[in-house]
């Protein structure tokens, strides 16, 4: 259980590119390039990948991804299974 004195830290973010339809990301599955921006932003910490605790993946798109984008991109990107992963499936306005 964590106490109240236990901080909360956000320490890095990595984006995917932008691609378009029929693109040259077309073949990549969004989970996959999910992967490579949880590795990039755990290398920009500079974060042990067994030190961290919590990860949270926006998906805009998650249909027919299987179930939780978030937790395929945090196993991908080699993070442990103690990891907890959170989907946020939001459009900007």
């Amino acid at each position: 259980m964590l106490s109240m004195s236990d901080p909360v830290v956000i320490c890095s973010f990595a984006r995917t590119p932008m691609g378009g339809f029929q693109g040259a990301l077309t073949g990549v599955k969004a989970t996959e390039l999910g992967a490579v921006a949880v590795r990039a932003a755990v290398e920009r910490a500079g974060v042990a990948p067994e030190k961290i605790e919590q990860i949270y993946m926006g998906c805009v798109l998650p249909a027919g991804l299987g179930q939780a984008p978030a937790r395929q991109a945090a196993i991908g990107a080699g993070l442990g299974q103690h990891v907890e992963a959170t989907t946020v499936n939001k459009m900007c306005g």
